[in-house]
């Protein structure tokens, strides 16, 4: 078996060529990144030891593409993944587009071409805004839950947002590269007979994950609060009530082996939703207490003016994994705090060094 995985020196597509090597002998694994991410090309020397054939090549090159090796499935991670990509300021709203539309559209290609199997990394952020922003909400134990008692939305329960949740703009233009990434790769896996499913993950975090405000909040925080940098939260009552489940990459490792083994006529649905669950749900505030124990004490700021597309509340649900792939999260997210805190302590630099450009 050869598998491709894009983005490969990124957080995600780096800890599952490792945990695929822990998983499955005898696996060939490339891997091609264009080292656009900081903090990135830190992952190519024990990718290289671990026997990845690192490709340094970018999606959006369609020449790039044509000198790939055949292989038999791609593992698509390569993606912009701020949800204010292309609105602030900072970067290109057609950059954006290009890194994660066209470059997927590129692998959708390849593809059709060689028959091989594709597997879309993709994000709870292409559920409506604005119903999720109207969410009623109630503190509880320093957190944000929904007061069902309130309001009844389709598709949202005590479990979270399941996969039938409305996907109509606004999602942001990140939200909306990957609802269209998600689409073509169903129309392509359809028309042209080669097999793919869609991963809807959660906040995705561990040991390893690249810290901004806006992408990888959990690193982020933990990194921060350990150096004493400033800190804020940002928006809604201005308390860090806001609330994410949290979910490790190398959790997905066994369900992608099995995709990769089902037959191309699978009747299973070709999309599903993966996350932490409620388990795993944290807010700002919980995490800030939990740095507190685990450290010590650090004063964090107030700004209550809104971020845009901020959420107060998002925690999938993960019910039809279960039942269709008998799908559970192991890592616990006392686990995954712990690693990353690890993580901070042994690299003191961390937070210049994925924030470098």
């Amino acid at each position: 078996m050869k598998i491709l995985i894009t983005g490969a020196c990124g957080f995600v597509g780096s800890v599952l060529a490792r945990s695929l090597k822990e998983h499955r002998e005898g696996v060939s694994l490339f891997g091609i990144d264009n080292f656009s991410r900081p903090g990135s090309e830190g992952n190519q020397t024990e990718l290289g030891k671990l026997g990845v054939k690192l490709i340094h090549a970018d999606l959006r090159s369609q020449s790039d593409v044509d000198a790939l090796p055949e292989v038999d499935w791609i593992l698509d991670c390569a993606a912009n993944p701020s949800v204010l990509a292309g609105a602030d300021g900072k970067t290109s709203s057609r950059q954006l587009m290009e890194h994660n539309l066209l470059g997927t559209i590129n692998m959708l290609e390849f593809c059709r071409r060689t028959k091989a199997g594709f597997s879309l990394m993709s994000t709870s952020r292409v559920y409506s805004i604005e119903p999720l922003a109207a969410l009623p909400v109630v503190v509880r134990d320093r957190a944000f839950a929904p007061d069902f008692s309130q309001v009844q939305i389709p598709a949202l329960s005590n479990e979270g947002v399941s996969e039938t949740f409305s996907t109509a703009a606004p999602v942001s233009l990140y939200g909306a590269s990957k609802v269209a990434s998600e689409s073509l790769a169903l129309e392509y896996g359809s028309t042209f007979d080669f097999p793919v499913w869609i991963n809807r993950c959660g906040v995705l975090a561990g040991a390893g994950q690249f810290g901004r405000p806006d992408q990888g909040i959990f690193s982020f925080w933990i990194n921060a609060h350990l150096r004493r940098k400033p800190m804020r939260y940002i928006g809604f009552d201005g308390m860090g009530h806001q609330t994410r489940d949290c979910l490790h990459p190398q959790d997905l490792t066994p369900l992608i082996l099995q995709q990769i083994s089902e037959p191309l006529k699978s009747s299973k649905p070709r999309l599903c939703n993966f996350s932490g669950g409620l388990d795993s749900a944290c807010s700002l505030r919980q995490l800030t207490d939990w740095c507190d124990a685990r450290f010590r004490s650090h004063s964090v700021g107030s700004d209550s003016n809104p971020r845009p597309f901020d959420l107060p509340w998002v925690v999938l649900d993960s019910t039809l994994a279960r039942q269709t792939w008998g799908w559970e999260p192991k890592t616990k997210l006392q686990e995954i705090l712990q690693e990353i805190s690890l993580h901070a302590e042994a690299n003191p630099e961390w937070l210049a060094f994925s924030n470098s450009r």
